[in-house]
């Protein structure tokens, strides 16, 4: 067991890279066997609150891992609340008239960040000093431009009470990606070593591509590939393709399927799943079956915001392919 591992979440970007997926850092973490995992860059609240699925969605697959093991779940960030002075900063140059430079220097920035995040990551990469030094450096270039502070939630004074908050303690550290270049520095030892790839990094980076399924991809190929998985995300996500090329009775035979299974993690696929079952059963002309798959979404006690809209839209009008 590592004394203390450091770790970048990616949020949403996790989906973008094969080997640096959701499986990726569960098996991490399976080999550290950490005594408690620490998430740098929330609060206590937005932790218990569920706020967590807006601002790192890794955590769908990291709370219920931890939770399986019996592993305390420690938020760091006393001061997260103060991040929302980065969204007043940006608002407030919006309503100035002067401020359309600033807000374009702003989006130079922003571009940067995106460009780097989407080049292929891999572990190793991520815990490079080239990696760290180019986050550091957009992120430098932010703060010299426009003050550290509100333009960057105080972004660098939070995370050194973190840090300090972290001194002596054992442990995995989750850290937001702009943060992690700031606890790489207070702990350069807690970066992590090679990682091997696994056969769930695979799984979760073909069903991570069928997420994203463009006109370009080998769809009978990604199809196969998700039956061979089995679970309900991945069957899921093959009825999803079969909508999309058209064939919705086929989908809606895999979604009986799913159905009869329990699709309750990750936490995202019930309001998915319900969602998609409603469509499909009004395609088919079973009105009152839809709409008791509609109401099933509005009536979890969290369902993706997506899944939400289709829902209430399904309880006005049936369903019909456009």
């Amino acid at each position: 067991m590592v004394r203390m591992l450091l770790l970048p979440s990616l949020g949403p970007f996790h989906i973008l890279h094969p080997r640096y997926n959701a499986a990726t850092v569960l098996a991490i973490l399976e080999r550290a066997r950490p005594p408690v995992l620490y998430l740098a860059s929330l609060s206590q609240e937005a932790l218990s609150e569920g706020w967590w699925r807006e601002e790192d969605p890794l955590l769908f697959h990291l709370l219920p891992w931890a939770e399986g093991r019996g592993l305390p779940v420690v938020a760091l960030d006393e001061e997260a609340h103060l991040k929302k002075e980065a969204e007043v900063f940006r608002e407030a140059l919006a309503q100035h008239p002067g401020g359309k430079p600033y807000l374009e220097r702003m989006a130079a920035f922003d571009q940067a960040l995106l460009a780097l995040l989407r080049t292929p990551l891999t572990l190793e990469g991520l815990a490079s000093g080239e990696f760290l030094a180019r986050l550091r450096g957009i992120y430098e270039g932010f703060a010299q431009a426009f003050g550290e502070g509100p333009a960057t939630g105080f972004r660098q004074g939070r995370m050194a009470r973190v840090a300090e908050a972290l001194k002596g303690k054992e442990g995995a550290v989750i850290a937001e990606v702009l943060d992690f270049p700031f606890l790489a520095e207070a702990f350069p030892g807690a970066l992590p070593g090679p990682q091997e790839p696994t056969e769930a990094e695979r799984q979760r980076a073909l069903m991570d591509r069928a997420w994203q399924l463009r006109e370009e991809d080998d769809w009978v190929g990604l199809v196969e590939g998700l039956f061979a998985i089995g679970s309900p995300e991945a069957l899921y996500l093959a009825a999803q393709i079969y909508l999309a090329a058209g064939e919705w009775r086929e989908a809606l035979g895999l979604m009986e399927e799913v159905f009869r299974m329990d699709f309750q993690h990750p936490e995202y696929l019930p309001g998915y799943v319900l969602a998609r079952f409603g469509q499909l059963l009004d395609l088919a002309g079973e009105r009152e079956r839809a709409l008791r798959a509609y109401r099933g979404v509005l009536a979890l006690s969290w369902a993706p915001e997506e899944a939400r809209t289709i829902a209430q839209a399904g309880l006005r009008t049936p369903f019909r392919l456009g």
